[in-house]
């Protein structure tokens, strides 16, 4: 079951803790930073109609010159075999959309001043059933996906009394940086991948929820392979691995567009509880593919929000979770 939101009340700025509002990266030269950041102030500035009909031309214009296209293609043609090659080539323009309106809206610092960007709809259980939870003072993990608009999903959840730790990389450039100080301004405290893992938990055990993208192919050494859209894909164990250690429940946070691209709502679905153990099962991969398989279900309902451009199957599992075929195992 999942629920949708908006905020209820006015809104709650809850600031991340000290250890966590150090921004790492690479910054541009002064110059450059200043110059860049006049830009984006500029675009900020304009009309949220032109805004997005600029978003919408980057990313039609971006497919259209076959940025990656090819990648999302191959990668439409696995998940939706039925769907026809017109039909997966619209989903993977919304998917380009998608990330130029991501990218636009994620650079205005004006982001929670004004909330009008966001459903008018009420609460539901399974979001206060996590808002339940951070009452008690402990954290819940929160899983989402490069999906509608996370990053205003994630700087959201402060603003409505969430603690709230995102497990993040460090970028470099003026643009991604200036995303960056955003979530932080937002109330949004930032662990870094060194030490993610003790990180996660220790934010856990002080009341904080953390926020993990579970999109993104790793390394195989450092991952576990679980189904997703019918492939087995390298995904992050340390979501399962917090959640094993501190019993912190688990929700997936979703910010899903409406027919229009320019309003957002929030849907929570949990808690998503670790499968019953199983002899020869491994309870991290079980769990790991549970929350997958929730994202995997939002993706399916509005496919053109995710990002297919990503290399989400690159990485190959060991050989003996492999079919004869050379497919991974769903």
């Amino acid at each position: 079951m999942s629920s949708s939101l908006s905020p209820s009340s006015s809104p709650t700025h809850v600031p991340p803790a000290p250890r966590l509002s150090q921004v790492m990266g690479e910054r541009p030269s002064p110059v450059v930073g200043w110059l860049a950041n006049r830009v984006m102030d500029a675009l900020c500035a304009l009309p949220a109609s032109v805004r997005d009909g600029f978003a919408r031309f980057v990313g039609w214009l971006a497919f259209t010159l076959g940025i990656r296209r090819r990648v999302a293609l191959e990668n439409l043609a696995h998940a939706f075999p039925e769907k026809s090659e017109a039909e997966r080539r619209s989903i993977a323009l919304g998917a380009y959309i998608t990330m130029a309106r991501v990218v636009i809206e994620s650079i205005d610092t004006r982001d929670l001043v004004n909330l009008s960007w966001v459903a008018p709809e009420a609460p539901g259980g399974d979001w206060e059933a996590l808002k339940a939870h951070v009452a008690t003072g402990r954290g819940a993990l929160l899983v989402t996906a490069h999906f509608g608009n996370w990053e205003r999903a994630g700087k959201l959840l402060p603003q409505w009394g969430v603690p709230l730790d995102a497990l993040v990389r460090p970028l470099k450039g003026a643009l991604n940086m200036r995303i960056v100080d955003n979530r932080v301004a937002a109330g949004v405290g930032l662990i870094y991948p060194k030490g993610a893992i003790a990180q996660a938990q220790e934010a856990v055990e002080l009341g904080e929820s953390v926020l993990m993208l579970l999109d993104q192919a790793l390394p195989a050494k450092a991952a576990v392979f679980v189904p997703f859209f019918g492939r087995l894909a390298s995904t992050t164990p340390a979501l399962a691995v917090v959640a094993q250690r501190t019993g912190a429940p688990v929700f997936v946070v979703m910010g899903v567009r409406d027919a229009s691209g320019r309003i957002l709502r929030i849907e929570v679905e949990g808690p998503i509880p670790a499968p019953p153990a199983q002899e020869g099962q491994d309870p991290i991969v079980a769990h790991t593919a549970a929350v997958t398989a929730v994202l995997e279900r939002h993706i399916r309902r509005h496919p053109g929000q995710w990002l297919w451009l990503h290399r989400r199957w690159k990485v190959q599992p060991p050989a003996a979770q492999l079919t004869p075929g050379g497919e991974g195992r769903g």
